[in-house]
């Protein structure tokens, strides 16, 4: 059974960093594509940042430059480090794990951390 559990969220100013981590169970993280999603109500679900199997990293436009995803195989976990945080970077954000090479419909969640950026 795949289990994918967020932390470090919280609340921070605009300006400041937050390194999110996701702790898997049941899977290797450097086996499976990974990728960090962020949600606001009203919104559909969007993908943030994404490592492959092979390692190559995607981010989206509006984080490219601030954010970093990366992986540790041997704690079995994945981080998104957020640098310079804007408020409408404001969400909950998911973890996510997929079967294939690159992410593209993750097959499994966690169930999010919210991070919240005051101006």
């Amino acid at each position: 059974q795949v289990q994918l559990v967020e932390s470090g969220g919280g609340f921070v100013q605009a300006g400041g960093s937050l390194r999110l981590s996701c702790a898997a169970s049941g899977t290797e993280v450097s086996r499976n594509a990974m990728g960090w999603y962020r949600q606001v109500p009203g919104k559909e679900r969007e993908a943030v940042a994404r490592i492959s199997t092979n390692a190559l990293t995607t981010y989206a436009d509006s984080v490219k430059g601030r954010f970093t995803i990366s992986r540790d195989s041997a704690k079995n976990t994945v981080y998104l480090q957020m640098n310079s945080l804007k408020p409408e970077d404001t969400a909950v954000y998911y973890c996510a794990a997929g079967t294939t090479a690159v992410l593209v419909r993750p097959t499994y969640w966690g169930r999010g951390t919210q991070v919240t950026v005051s101006s």
